[in-house]
């Protein structure tokens, strides 16, 4: 057994590996643990993963389960991209608020044809986000304070000061007793589509402009001068420094390109469903984003299926308190994938490191075999 498997990690990439077995392994440790968890609260385990499998397929929780997934998406993708150089943007959740705030209150401030509109709100909001976490990143590189303990005080002055901006700027929510800016115009609205057949619950539009962030991302990261650098950053500083990176630069142009990302966080809400922001506005999505970009390795696609299962596991949940099952076992489960990914991850990569020493030194002792024979012939 030990030998196909070792046959197979000398085929098969380690990052294949690691993209295939390892979130398997996690996903059935969750489901194990879940179901304990289940069976001791007196729940029976595959009746309720069956009704949530039975109530996610909907087509409505589809369409639910899609637009949750957007802007996990877009929040993870913010994440990662400060990960990719060891920088922890614990940031994103008040870059993302602050952003949809203030891009809200300019939206419903003008009137523009329907394309610039929706151009200056998007441009704002990425704007504030990148202001805003460049404040950490000049933080770190002038004064030495970690990108950790600024980004979550400016989380706590986020919220402060958007709480303080909301009741200067707001106006009644019609039909609620709400608070919020000024709705934004009909033009400043981003079209959605109909995409499930049985629901008239639409898609939001904006996830055209998270495939597309995603293609950015990998784009950044792969093809370009500045990815490298920024990898090479993340993985050895001194050598990034050795080989004539500006390393205090590349981290204050990382934490504003994950800023920049982070302000596009709250648009799919705002400009596809809400138009509007108000006190019950979503809140919480960039420690969300943490989660899926650790689930995701990183990586834009494999960010992408945890966004999908993520969305899938909250809104499939919603059929548990109609059946007297704690819906809080989503929450439990969802943490263990998590935990059991980042565990699951390390033990492959052990492994196949192992594997990749037996083999060398099978060869080795190949070669020195015949080295042997040939000198005694």
């Amino acid at each position: 057994m030990n030998g196909f498997v070792d046959r197979l990690l000398g085929r098969v990439p380690l990052s294949g590996v690691l993209a295939i077995v390892a979130p398997l392994l996690a996903i059935v440790f969750a489901a194990l643990i879940t179901s304990v968890v289940l069976v001791t609260t007196g729940s029976p385990p595959l009746e309720t993963m069956a009704l949530m499998a039975e109530y996610g397929v909907r087509p409505r929780t589809l369409v639910l389960t899609l637009n949750s997934a957007t802007t996990f998406y877009l929040s993870a993708v913010a994440v990662a991209i400060g990960f990719r150089m060891n920088l922890f943007n614990i940031g994103v959740d008040g870059q993302y608020r602050l952003a949809a705030l203030i891009a809200a209150a300019v939206g419903g401030a003008v009137a523009l044809p329907g394309p610039l509109h929706i151009t200056l709100i998007v441009v704002v909001a990425v704007l504030v986000g990148a202001v805003w976490s460049a404040l950490a990143g000049i933080l770190k590189v002038t004064r030495g304070v970690s990108e950790v303990i600024s980004t979550i005080m400016l989380n706590a002055i986020a919220t402060g000061l958007g709480a303080w901006l909301l009741t200067q700027w707001a106006v009644p929510v019609s039909g609620s007793n709400n608070i919020g800016t000024k709705p934004i115009p009909e033009s400043g609205h981003f079209p959605g589509f109909e995409l499930i057949p049985g629901t008239p619950l639409q898609v939001f539009g904006f996830i055209v402009i998270a495939a597309l962030v995603g293609i950015g991302f990998h784009v950044l990261l792969a093809r370009t001068r500045f990815g490298f650098d920024l990898r090479a950053t993340g993985r050895s500083e001194p050598a990034a420094v050795a080989s004539g990176v500006n390393v205090k630069r590349m981290v204050v142009a990382a934490m504003i390109i994950s800023g920049a990302v982070a302000g596009l966080v709250g648009m799919p809400q705002l400009l596809g469903a809400s138009y509007t922001y108000s006190i019950d506005f979503p809140a919480g999505l960039g420690f969300t984003g943490i989660a899926i970009a650790l689930l995701g390795r990183n990586n834009p696609v494999g960010i992408a299926f945890g966004a999908l299962l993520w969305a899938f596991l909250d809104n499939s949940a919603q059929i548990l308190d109609l059946e007297a099952i704690p819906k809080e076992i989503v929450t439990i489960m969802q943490g263990t994938i998590v935990l059991s990914v980042i565990v699951a991850y390390e033990l492959v990569h052990r492994y196949s490191q192992t594997a990749v020493q037996r083999r060398v030194g099978r060869e080795l002792g190949e070669t020195g075999g015949r080295e042997t024979q040939e000198a005694k012939a």
